[in-house]
């Protein structure tokens, strides 16, 4: 039988103190609920394990990511320099790249994130499909690698 991208998805995340990884495939849920057409694109790099939701396959399309280490979850905003902030809760201090940490999946949720949220999706280019669905897609995986527990 062949291998699905499921089952090395799994295996990141079960890499993960059990606590980080409910949280990743939570809020990876929650994510593919608000994306339904978005491709999927997964890195295991050195530094952090990446899901990043996209209209195409080329990364630097990605509207959002969730990005994991050994500390936590975070959601990256890959043009979150660009992204209006009026609650001033996007953190980094990058040309480009903001992040919100996720205390939880209700964090989603919060107004202040789901506005990023909708901000980032509107300045999408690509903008995503409006029907069918996403693929999964494993891009990388780093033979080195922090330790994620």
């Amino acid at each position: 039988m062949p291998e699905t991208a499921e089952q090395p998805l799994k295996g990141f995340i079960a890499k993960f103190e059990p606590a980080i990884g409910r949280l990743i495939r939570d809020c990876r849920s929650a994510m593919r609920k608000r994306f339904p057409t978005a491709n999927e694109l997964v890195y295991d790099n050195y530094n952090f394990f990446v899901i990043g939701y996209c209209a195409t396959e080329r990364p630097s399309d990605c509207v959002v990511s969730l990005a994991s280490n050994s500390k936590g979850v975070g959601l990256s905003f890959y043009y979150g320099s660009t992204l209006p902030d009026p609650h001033h809760i996007l953190q980094g201090s990058g040309n480009q790249n903001r992040f919100v940490r996720l205390e939880g999946v209700a964090t989603l949720s919060e107004p202040q994130v789901a506005e990023l949220i909708d901000a980032a999706e509107a300045q999408a280019d690509p903008p995503f499909a409006k029907t069918g669905g996403g693929k999964l897609i494993i891009r990388s995986i780093s033979e080195k690698q922090r330790p994620r527990r």
